[in-house]
């Protein structure tokens, strides 16, 4: 049974943005589809927190910066394996910003991440390189906050390292699964959850919480 803790928990909303809905960049199969459930959700929380990607042009992560590659090709970096995106969520673009349904007048901090034209990052927590911090752990808990709810897109990228990281950061992290849609890359999606429940990430619905 889950049981929300208003005062201890923070609701993170991963990456709600144009590129990765429908007509976007990037989209993720029915990423638009989590934006009333995460209005809903919001209200229960008097701690929401945003991640936008926000990339400058010409990111290496984007696969038109390889030569001969393609989109979701798999390439090595200096920090190691990453999948090459098509280009997405550049800085100051229409792509960039979340959605427009989004409706979270309570957010009290937006974070954007990826930012570094050499490095990507997946997680709020911390860079692909892996020691890269953003800042977000110092955020919570300077706040007395102890537990991430996550939802968002995309479950088996940003989610998923994310909440991952927030595990190894020493703070509670749980996932609502209906409030977030997956890429699925080869079998991301369900590898994703493997590497979650490892780490002791909780797998929730929203009825959990709205009843």
């Amino acid at each position: 049974m889950f049981t929300l803790d208003p005062e201890t928990d923070a609701l993170l909303v991963i990456d709600v943005q144009n590129d990765f809905c429908p007509g976007g960049r990037l989209s993720v199969p029915g990423g638009d589809e989590v934006v009333p459930l995460i209005n809903r959700l919001a209200w229960l929380f008097p701690n929401v927190l945003v991640t936008q990607d926000w990339h400058p042009a010409g990111h290496h992560s984007f696969a038109s910066q390889h030569e001969g590659a393609a989109p979701y090709d798999l390439a090595r970096l200096p920090y190691g394996p990453q999948v090459l995106w098509p280009d997405h969520c550049v800085q100051g673009s229409w792509g960039a910003e979340l959605h427009p349904g989004l409706d979270l007048p309570g957010a009290q901090l937006t974070l954007r991440k990826g930012f570094r034209r050499t490095v990507d990052s997946y997680s709020a927590f911390q860079e692909a390189d892996r020691r890269t911090h953003t800042g977000l752990s110092g955020y919570l808990r300077d706040r007395g906050l102890t537990r991430v709810v996550l939802v968002g897109l995309a479950t088996d990228f940003c989610v998923a390292w994310s909440a991952q990281d927030a595990r190894e950061q020493g703070f509670g992290a749980a996932v609502i699964e209906d409030a977030c849609r997956a890429i699925d890359l080869g079998g991301s999606l369900g590898a994703a959850w493997e590497a979650m429940a490892a780490a002791g990430v909780e797998r929730v619905q929203s009825r959990d919480l709205l009843g």
